[in-house]
């Protein structure tokens, strides 16, 4: 099921949203302190992730899918925003050192064409982050949420996926423990359910967040199995010599 910017833009305007965003946030930063002088690229809706980094980044550039819609960004600014196909994203190759995935795999409609696409703009220093929903967490299951709609995955299926399309995986974090409640007791409790939650129960995490390079070389195919003809020279008998008429004078 798609979902729409203005879903977006509402479940993060919540309270919840927020506490989701700043885990998120954590995480991200975790794995890129500094991206300083740096290209960054959101992919999907990625606008809130991207904002830590506007003032430090050689700039930012939200990209949204034209299924989902999109909206100006940041508020109050210039946009950065822009509206684009999946598979066609309008940026030179090799021209992105840093790119954030999210909400954006589970409602893809074109995987191969849109990771070729992500693979051709990523530099060959550079770095992606993709973020989806875990197919055996809790929020995966929680339809009034965004993590609820489209398709979660396991961390194997993402990594497979991103190798087949010549991405080579870096690491691997589970993330979003807290259970998907309203609750101002579970929403109080986010930060020792994501403190304890990897040591508890950490295949039932919300999200996998995987970081991937750019695989420059080409791939090593084994090739199928055939059999090969070898063609043996074969060894003519010498032509027999008369003997007697060599002896005769």
């Amino acid at each position: 099921m798609r979902i729409g910017v203005s879903d977006l833009k509402t479940f993060y305007a919540d309270v919840v949203g927020r506490v989701v965003r700043r885990i998120i946030r954590t995480h991200i930063h975790a794995l890129w302190p500094d991206c300083k002088g740096l290209r960054m690229v959101g992919f999907g809706y990625a606008s809130t992730y991207l904002k830590p980094y506007k003032d430090e980044a050689e700039r930012t550039i939200a990209v949204m899918p034209r299924a989902m819609g999109v909206h100006h960004w940041p508020r109050g600014e210039k946009n950065l925003a822009c509206l684009t196909e999946e598979d066609e994203l309008p940026f030179e190759t090799n021209s992105v050192d840093r790119i954030i995935v999210i909400h954006s795999l589970e409602f893809c409609d074109s995987i191969d064409q849109t990771y070729s696409e992500l693979w051709r703009i990523l530099k060959s220093t550079g770095r992606m982050i993709v973020i989806v929903p875990n197919r055996l967490g809790l929020w995966a299951r929680a339809d009034w949420t965004p993590f609820g709609r489209g398709t979660p995955y396991s961390a194997t299926q993402v990594r497979n996926l991103l190798a087949d399309h010549q991405f080579v995986h870096e690491r691997t974090r589970k993330i979003l423990y807290v259970p998907p409640f309203r609750s101002q007791l579970f929403i109080r409790s986010a930060q020792f359910f994501e403190a304890m939650g990897q040591y508890i129960y950490s295949a039932l995490c919300g999200l996998h967040m995987i970081e991937v390079s750019k695989q420059i070389y080409a791939g090593s195919n084994r090739g199928l199995k055939e059999k090969v003809r070898i063609k043996v020279p074969q060894i003519m008998p010498e032509p027999a010599v008369n003997r007697e008429w060599l002896t005769k004078k």
